[in-house]
């Protein structure tokens, strides 16, 4: 591993913690692999919030649409079995379909272009408010038209992948979820993944969902075990984030290891449709969206269960995959993986601390709340944790002596060209005075501000 991944490693999951606690989320996991070994993975706050059980990187969430690239995956395998061609007309495999499902190509439906109803006539599902559609539901939505004709644009269907797990069962004459669990899960060695809740052992850990804080005024627990039925191949899947990481990695067409062929695998990460949004510039491929955050170019998903947000991100040219979960409805994770590439960008760009600047570190407090001394190479940035992007518009700090260093860079509205001093006691630093500003532990600060501002205390007007 080079020294500035195990540098930023340390970093990221003290960034994570933080933005944890103070964003109010019930609790995240992360998992980083790199060439294709988990070198991260870390757990934060809790797996229920009326039990006060504490999440543990073992863990299962729901990870609902990172189920498509594992469907993607089986379609891929059974083509290069040659059992089946991506040009097929998914009437082949599956009958009864309106004329025009019918003449939807295997391709179509997996880079979401066939034209397909997003989730039916009622997606109270993904709400908690139904069950999800079994086969003979499924079926009978799929005998009304297409909404939209077939390669006019980029529109989601999780019909669409449920479609393809009836091929897949068609196919292999299987049900879905044990050929999967047999042919792509087990063969990969994925130990902590299940294709659906129906398939997960009994006292596995279970991260609960929840809900926002409003409209109760609290966050409710949300079971999030519920069976998904026909609708497994486009979000059933249970797993942890390390697995996660791990499947998603080998997906990379430079991965040392994996299932597919690389020609496979370049096919499933090619930009073929941009997806229409004003939120970030991304594309689909087959199962898998694609775009360049923080200089890195990436590929991976993301999923949304009722209860829980996640997102994976894998950096080919880095060999990392990066992959986030959140137990709530309002989870963190699409911004906390961006924030995560943001670190490492930050690490690989500037190189891992010298002798002279590794121990101008830690978080440091005042009133208006965290700053954390970052060093990379020979210098020190003052970053903010509670940002997705802790160094955006970091200042620079350029260490003099053993104690001493000087603001070299930093923004208009900041101190550029002052000075920086630590402080020093018996048991080490106690307190840092960034130009005019002073930085203590955050046990000083509290301390302070609950001596200064007592609860209940209420000041009267003169």
């Amino acid at each position: 591993m080079e020294p500035w991944l195990g540098a930023a490693l340390g970093y990221i999951s003290d960034w994570l913690a933080f933005q944890v606690e103070v964003s109010g989320q019930p609790g995240g996991i992360l998992a980083i692999a790199h060439r294709g070994e988990i070198v991260l993975e870390a757990a934060f706050g809790h797996a229920n919030l009326d039990t006060g059980e504490k999440l543990t990187p073992r863990h299962r969430f729901r990870i609902a649409s990172h189920t498509k690239a594992f469907t993607a995956a089986g379609i891929m395998r059974l083509r290069e079995q040659k059992r089946l061609k991506l040009d097929d007309a998914v009437g082949q495999y599956v009958k009864d379909l309106h004329p025009d499902v019918a003449t939807a190509t295997l391709g179509q439906l997996l880079s979401h272009t066939a034209g397909l109803t997003r989730d039916g006539k009622d997606s109270g599902q993904f709400a908690d408010s139904r069950s999800y559609l079994d086969k003979d539901e499924l079926l009978a939505e799929l005998r009304l038209p297409p909404v939209i004709d077939p390669n006019s644009r980029f529109k989601y269907s999780n019909h669409g992948y449920g479609l393809l797990g009836l091929v897949i069962e068609a196919i292999t004459g299987e049900p879905y979820p044990v050929w999967l669990q047999r042919e792509i899960i087990a063969a990969l060695g994925l130990r902590e993944t299940a294709a659906d809740m129906t398939l997960l052992g009994k006292g596995v850990p279970f991260a609960r969902g929840h809900s926002r804080t409003v409209p109760v005024g609290r966050r409710v627990v949300i079971p999030g075990d519920n069976p998904t039925h026909a609708i497994m191949a486009a979000a059933g899947a249970v797993a942890t984030a390390a697995d996660t990481a791990r499947f998603f990695a080998q997906l990379a067409p430079n991965a040392r290891k994996s299932l597919l062929s690389v020609a496979s695998r370049r096919e499933m990460i090619r930009r073929q449709w941009r997806v229409p949004q004003d939120v970030e510039e991304v594309h689909y491929g087959l199962a898998l969206m694609s775009g360049t955050t923080a200089g890195f170019d990436w590929f991976g998903h993301g999923g949304g269960f009722q209860g829980y947000i996640s997102r994976t991100s894998v950096i080919p040219a880095r060999e990392i995959a990066i992959t986030v979960l959140t137990n709530a409805v309002d989870g963190w994770a699409p911004g906390w993986a961006n924030g995560v590439k943001f670190i490492l960008q930050a690490f690989a760009t500037h190189g891992a601390p010298t002798r002279k600047t590794r121990d101008w570190t830690g978080r440091w407090w005042t009133l208006w709340g965290a700053v954390d001394l970052v060093p990379f190479g020979a210098q020190v940035l003052v970053a903010n944790p509670t940002f997705i992007n802790p160094f955006l518009d970091a200042s620079r700090i350029e260490v003099t002596g053993r104690d001493t260093g000087r603001i070299v860079q930093a923004t208009g509205y900041a101190s550029h060209g002052e000075s920086v001093r630590r402080v020093r006691t018996k048991s080490g630093v106690s307190e840092i005075w960034l130009a005019g500003a002073r930085v203590r532990p955050e046990r000083v600060v509290r301390a302070e501000m609950e001596r200064k501002y007592p609860k209940g205390r209420r000041r009267t007007r003169s």
